[in-house]
């Protein structure tokens, strides 16, 4: 049976190392002795029950997480009953009852480092990289048990859609990008070329061709199987590893890039100079053949370098961008690869390297995403195959492996520890219910503060394209080891909440000092228009989307402003002035000053603002509303409030929720889900924008309608409906996360009791 383990290092890999002891880690390890006949049994139920529901369900509800908790939390039961009724005549005690069972539920699924472990998977194209990698290096067999393959082969096929192709994401049409790679994942994991239940990888081959064959994937897929042998490389766009020699005054260098784009891009480009081809095996002479139209010695490569199927074209390439690529493939590489230019693709190449081996040690070889982990893996084996730094690689892969009751996925991220932690506390404090408060604001300030990273990446950072460290949070645990703006600020938020709480439920407070760090990252973070990017500063120039060589994602070249970004540093550091109010009281105020006018003016004139990392217009909304109110305005005195309100008010539901389409993120429209259906997350942010706004003090209704919607989402046992995917980024892409049906209607809730009921006028 498999295990969540938390906070755990590696005992058979002591080298694998940590800044904070690993908490926050989390990995799940298979134990053959664990479990009793009966809790295998229902564990096998739950992968069965999706299964026999994936065309219909497409999200897992994280059931076997669950049920190891609950196993450990004697007493809760797992259940799908939904509760009737919702608000009656005592609203105060609805409330109260629904918070309360809320409340005990999700303490339940706290860990002891004070985290909630949690799904954070969603996107498929992730795990092909990494069995592609492995098995080029010869690994795949040692690092993925027999236990591993099978529930990766049960997640691909519970994921494949109808037409028998796979999507970007588990929701996704399906598209070249995921159908090639998962196919090809699933031969190499063992699957006959017409296996599967129901000629599963017959119709995944039927589907390839039909839609133009592996020459019509995308560029990124382009890469993987040139690098697997099954594609050639003169049918890639070039990807010089010599751009990382330009000097950095020019736009186009990949210091000045977004960085997660620049961190991809780096290990892309090693193995493209290097030209680099795995072993070619019976295994890859069969797929030469299997994937195309055509024999493989046929194929036009150079045609194919900019062929893409209709189905992954989200961001078709400019005509400047194909001749660009055409010059530098006729002309400029064909130079490079001969004396005396090889000289300098032998420099880029070492350069290349220096940048990777720089990353990896400063995130512990955890990395900053499952990407350009897998990457970095293979071109550190590519480098050096008895290098150690390979362990250090190997052992960190089980950080990104999620297994729920739709098999295995690789997530996203190494997880989504802190930012799940800081929203939770803010949701807990909320309710204002101190009883039920347990030990478990305890725990989750205990993990926030030893979740911050205390400092800078190493060496020059100037000369790593870096930007200072010291005093952020990251996404998931300090071992990441990148710190992000808005993670950043609302862990400040949060700290800075919790240290007024008493000392015997909260514990001691944070020390001030790293509060001074938090407060001076984020003042350096503010872009030149008051809006807050990401990671980093803006560094270069939106043109630069012109090279955007990714035709599945869109907005990935430089670092963009966001107003969740932006509205997040303003809540943080407007909460920071209550508690010190004389500390660069000067520099804070221009800060939000500069700040609320970004966020002004980046709403949209049907007074919504556009999410670019959730579901959608909902979340941008309810960040935008909060950052404006953190910086003074109110419904009265802002027109821009104002608008944002009447655009919730006028897309709530008949039911009382709000339901929002992740094609609201594609099409930058606002669109309900199929049905009209609600969403208790939408509904939830819809309902704390309208809060903050006061709409209590104008109309009352709609403030009622939506939290009978989230009351009768809730479960007998406390947990509330996993419903459809909620996360986005790059516009395009669909992620999970999976702890929001707990924490925010638990939030909204609290606010409502709090701001609402128990506010009423006597009668």
């Amino acid at each position: 049976m498999w295990k969540l383990q938390l906070s755990k290092g590696d005992d058979d890999h002591p080298r694998v190392r940590s800044v904070n002891h690993h908490i926050g880690r989390q990995f799940w390890e298979f134990d053959p002795h664990a479990g009793t006949p009966e809790e295998r049994s229902q564990i096998e139920s739950m992968h069965e029950e999706f299964t026999r529901n994936r065309l219909k369900v497409k999200h897992s509800s994280d059931l076997l997480m669950r049920f190891q908790f609950a196993s450990k939390n004697r007493g809760e039961t797992e259940t799908s009953h939904i509760l009737e009724g919702g608000l009656d005549d005592d609203e105060d005690e609805v409330v109260i009852k629904t918070l309360k069972k809320a409340l005990k539920f999700y303490a339940s699924l706290q860990g002891e480092d004070g985290s909630w472990p949690a799904d954070y998977g969603g996107p498929l194209f992730l795990l092909p990289g990494l069995i592609i990698g492995l098995h080029v290096m010869g690994m795949k067999d040692v690092v993925l048990s027999i236990e591993h393959q099978k529930e990766i082969r049960r997640y691909l096929y519970n994921h494949q859609n109808v037409d028998g192709g796979w999507g970007l994401h588990i929701e996704g049409h399906s598209t070249m990008f995921s159908t090639v790679l998962n196919y090809v994942s699933l031969r190499l994991l063992g699957e006959n070329m017409d296996g599967g239940e129901n000629g599963a990888m017959t119709k995944a081959r039927i589907w390839i061709l039909d839609h133009g064959s592996a020459t019509h994937i995308p560029s990124w897929g382009k890469l993987w199987l040139s690098v697997l042998g099954v594609y050639e490389w003169r049918g890639n766009n070039p990807l010089p590893p010599e751009i990382w020699l330009l000097p950095y005054f020019l736009p186009l260098h990949p210091g000045r890039m977004w960085c997660h784009t620049r961190m991809v891009y780096l290990p892309m480009s090693y193995l493209y100079g290097k030209r680099f081809v795995g072993p070619i095996s019976s295994i890859v002479l069969s797929l030469r053949r299997e994937l195309y139209k055509t024999l493989y010695y046929q194929v036009n490569w150079d045609l194919s370098r900019n062929q893409c199927a209709k189905e992954d074209l989200y961001y078709p390439h400019p005509i400047i961008q194909d001749l660009l690529w055409g010059g530098l493939n006729k002309i400029v590489e064909p130079l490079l690869m001969q004396w005396p230019f090889a000289k300098l693709r032998k420099k880029a190449l070492n350069t290349v390297m220096q940048h990777i081996h720089h990353e990896d040690e400063n995130t512990h070889y955890i990395c900053i995403g499952p990407v350009n982990k897998v990457l970095n893996m293979l071109c550190c084996w590519v480098e050096d195959p008895k290098s150690p730094v390979n362990k250090q690689h190997l052992c960190r892969i089980k950080d990104y492996l999620w297994i729920a009751e739709d098999g295995m996925k690789m997530q996203g991220y190494n997880g989504s520890q802190l930012w799940d932690a800081v929203f939770a506390a803010q949701a807990i404090l909320a309710t204002n219910l101190v009883d039920e408060y347990g030990s478990m604001l305890q725990k989750a300030h205990d993990f926030i503060k030893n979740s911050q990273v205390r400092k800078n990446s190493s060496g020059n950072i100037q000369s790593w394209y870096r930007h200072i460290s010291l005093g952020g949070w990251p996404f998931s645990t300090p071992d990441n080891g990148w710190p992000v703006s808005d993670c950043t600020a609302e862990a400040l938020k949060a700290v800075v909440m919790l240290s007024q709480m008493p000392y015997d439920i909260v514990g001691e407070a944070i020390a001030p000092e790293c509060l001074y760090d938090a407060v001076h990252l984020l003042l350096t973070l503010q872009n030149g228009n008051g809006g807050f990017s990401s990671y980093e500063l803006k560094r270069s120039y939106a043109w630069l989307e012109v090279i955007n060589p990714a035709e599945t994602f869109g907005d990935i070249m430089i670092d963009y402003q966001y107003v969740e970004c932006t509205s997040a540093v303003v809540q943080g550091l407007r909460s920071f002035t209550k508690l010190y109010p004389c500390h660069r009281k000067d520099q804070i105020e221009v800060c939000i000053n500069k700040a609320i006018t970004f966020i002004k003016s980046s709403q949209l004139p049907d007074g919504s603002w556009y999410g670019s990392w959730a579901i959608c217009y909902t979340y941008g909304t309810w960040f935008g509303i909060k950052g404006l109110v953190a910086g003074g305005k109110t419904y009265e005195t802002s027109h821009s409030i104002r608008k944002a309100c009447a655009f919730l008010l006028s897309k709530q539901l008949h039911s009382g929720g709000w339901g929002e389409s992740y094609t609201s993120c594609q099409q930058k429209t606002y669109t309900n889900l199929v049905g009209n259906k609600s969403h208790i997350t939408n509904t939830s942010w819809a309902l704390l924008a309208l809060l903050e706004a006061k709409q209590e003090k104008r109309n009352q209704n709609p403030l009622h309608r939506a939290a009978k919607v989230l009351i009768d989402h809730q479960m007998d046992n406390g947990d509330f409906l996993q419903q459809e995917i909620i996360g986005v980024f790059n516009k395009n892409c669909m992620i999970s996360y999976s702890s929001y049906r707990n924490l925010f209607p638990i939030w909204a809730l609290g606010e409502y009791l709090n701001n609402v009921i128990r506010k009423k006028s006597p009668a």
